[in-house]
């Protein structure tokens, strides 16, 4: 039996969910992403890409190409809330789905033509998202996630598009090697370099030519140029680790808010472990100063997600690392290593009142929000927060340098 694999994406869903909330802003240019000039285009609408814009570009870019543009800042909490409606319509028709992103679906709709025709059930539940949430959303059916990804990107905007089995190759092969999922900036132009125009003078390349130019990738390159795909639709996904970062608008030296920053960036950390029944081995501090040289710096640690135990290490791990002196662009925390537990009480430096004290903080920032209570170290620390529990199974949210 042949796989027949679904790619459903919502068009410019940022925008869309702009557009459904304000119906005046339908059929104007608008940007979606940071404000400041430090920001980035998150999203854009297809008003804007005549001028040359496109997702991922700095604002301030863009507002230079395209002055008439609408700028908006954005709002991750109502951009989840209208990608649940569309992820509960998709769970409840769907015997297997994937989420790839706040806004990108894979199904599995394996041997539903004996019984329906995976086409038109496509079909209908594409009409029913549309028709349910009012967001314009395309598609691509294929045998596998690569070429319906491709094909849901010919699709749009706001179309459905089915390559049949076995033309997987000649549907590829007039593209540009752009649209093959994989190909970014570098391995572009090293393509370009060799004269690579289009996916069809991939495919009549040797493999071996492309793994010696492009190493492993080579290999699923040519792979997906072929329409060459075994990837399974998976369901859930589980975390390996968990992070937060954070340009500033302005760069900075003054140490005591990279200090405060670092602290409520670990205190919201660590109550995500706790809240997804998680504890982390390995902790690490990044830094990105003025001149763009980025520098890491990671700690092996007993299993641990209290407070008290992360903060003094991550605190440690930045003063060994910020030895430059220099203007600081962006800064950053991540623990990996993750596994599920529980906190263990040290038996020689823990208190009950200080396991109760985390229990019932934790209570509180569950019931009216994360920044509900917080450390005074961590106050400059103001829009330090998650809007779901990132162990959900669901994709992180992305509000910036993703391509739509």
């Amino acid at each position: 039996m042949n796989r027949t694999i679904l790619h459903l994406d919502l068009d410019t869903f940022f925008v869309s969910v702009e557009r459904l909330l304000d119906s005046r802003l339908k059929g104007r240019p608008i940007l979606v992403g940071g404000i400041s000039d430090r920001g980035v285009v998150a999203a854009c609408s297809y008003e804007t890409r005549s001028f040359g814009v496109h997702s991922g570009m700095p604002m301030k870019m863009a507002r230079n190409l395209c002055p008439e543009a609408v700028v908006i800042k954005g709002n991750a909490g109502v951009y989840t809330k209208h990608s649940d409606l569309v992820t509960d319509i998709i769970k409840a028709d769907v015997p297997v789905f994937e989420k790839s992103s706040i806004d990108e679906f894979y199904a599995d709709l394996s041997g539903m033509d004996r019984f329906f025709g995976s086409y038109k059930y496509a079909s209908e539940l594409r009409q029913k998202v549309i028709r349910e949430t009012g967001l314009p959303i395309s598609f691509g059916l294929s045998v596998n996630k690569v070429v319906s990804k491709v094909a849901t990107g010919q699709a749009k905007p706001n179309n459905q598009l089915k390559i049949d089995f076995g033309f997987e190759k000649p549907f590829l092969a007039p593209l540009p090697i752009r649209k093959i999922p994989m190909i970014g900036d570098k391995t572009y132009l090293t393509l370009r370099n060799l004269g690579v125009k289009q996916v069809k003078t991939l495919q009549d390349m040797p493999k071996e030519m492309l793994h010696t130019v492009l190493g492993r990738n080579g290999l699923t390159i040519w792979n997906r140029a072929n329409g060459i795909d075994t990837t399974p639709v998976i369901p859930f996904s589980e975390r390996k680790s968990i992070s937060t970062e954070r340009t500033f608008d302005r760069d900075t030296i003054d140490v005591a808010k990279l200090r405060s920053l670092l602290t409520g960036m670990t205190e919201n950390l660590a109550f995500q472990l706790r809240r997804g029944e998680k504890l982390t081995a390995c902790i690490s501090v990044k830094l990105r100063y003025s001149d763009f040289q980025t520098y890491s710096k990671q700690l092996k640690i007993p299993y641990t997600s209290a407070d008290h135990i992360l903060i003094p290490k991550i605190q440690e791990l930045f003063h060994q690392l910020y030895n430059r002196r220099l203007l600081v662009r962006l800064i950053g925390v991540k623990f990996s290593h993750l596994v599920h537990g529980n906190y263990q009480i040290n038996l020689f430096e823990d208190t009950q009142e200080a396991i109760h004290l985390y229990q019932a903080l934790d209570k509180i920032r569950l019931r009216y929000g994360e920044r509900s209570v917080i450390r005074a170290a961590s106050m400059g620390a103001r829009t330090i927060g998650r809007m779901t529990n990132p162990f959900n199974g669901q994709p992180p949210i992305i509000l910036a340098h993703r391509k739509q």
